[in-house]
């Protein structure tokens, strides 16, 4: 459950709402096949129906009776959303303005503005290399050098996955790339425990986006020569990558953290 204040309400009204009611250019229909689709989610259900039955009014009420972490990834797949479709006529400064006061209220929403927004990186084992690794990733996060630090995050997920896999008896290739490694990961996790439809559903749709980490990392990063993110968009995926580690760490807590 999420217990908001009304501006950081009206902060999200902001990032998706064109008019009263709305969210986005979905339509009744649109709007409930995305959350169907994407979370497994009857946003139609009479139990969001606490402040009306409009799209808007909808989303007010999942955000408040729905756990941090869904809200948070609902929330972050919405913008993904917005950013995909044509966006209002807003200039940069603005579109910057609503964008960092949205992920302001994402990170209360999953408590990040009480810790290190490097929190969901755990020192899983004794390993230096594994120490030295986090260290620099907090120096970038901490520099304000998110594209610096997304090359160091995708090291650290390759090693996170593989030793997740290994303790399972699945060692992993260093030829393996990483969305293979969260593929066979996942494929294990579900064999182990029965998962709610939306806990499939958001950790199915992490191996695409470790995929595209992948081209990001190879093709956008200080990996090789070249014309790296800017800070803004950088910061969304470290962000994005991080809390889908904290939310998979809530399904997996006996041994995630291990």
């Amino acid at each position: 459950m999420v217990d908001l204040k009304r501006s950081e309400i009206r902060t999200i009204e902001e990032a998706f709402s064109f008019s009263p009611g709305y969210v986005l250019n979905f339509s009744d229909r649109t709007y409930s096949e995305f959350f169907e689709d994407e979370f497994g989610i009857n946003i139609d259900d009479a139990v969001y129906h606490t402040h009306g039955t409009s799209k808007g009014k909808r989303l007010k009420a999942f955000i408040e009776r729905e756990d941090a972490a869904v809200v948070a990834y609902v929330l972050r797949k919405l913008w993904e959303y917005r950013c995909s479709e044509s966006k209002p006529d807003l200039s940069s400064d603005e579109e910057a303005r609503i964008q960092s006061k949205f992920f302001s209220v994402i990170s209360r929403i999953e408590g990040d503005h009480q810790v290190s927004r490097t929190d969901a990186l755990e020192r899983f084992k004794s390993d230096h290399t594994l120490e030295e690794l986090i260290l620099a990733i907090e120096r970038d996060i901490t520099a304000h050098k998110p594209a610096a630090a997304l090359d160091r995050l995708h090291t650290y997920c390759m090693k996170k996955f593989a030793h997740l896999l290994e303790m399972r008896g699945q060692p992993a290739s260093r030829e393996e790339a990483l969305h293979a490694r969260v593929g066979r990961y996942v494929k294990i996790l579900e064999s182990e425990r029965e998962l709610r439809e939306m806990t499939r559903r958001i950790i199915k749709s992490s191996i695409s986006v470790f995929e595209q980490f992948n081209h990001v990392r190879n093709d956008r990063t200080f990996a090789h020569d070249n014309d790296i993110l800017d800070d803004a968009e950088a910061r969304f995926i470290f962000e994005g990558v991080s809390a889908f580690l904290r939310f998979l760490k809530t399904v997996d807590s006996a041994r995630f953290g291990s």
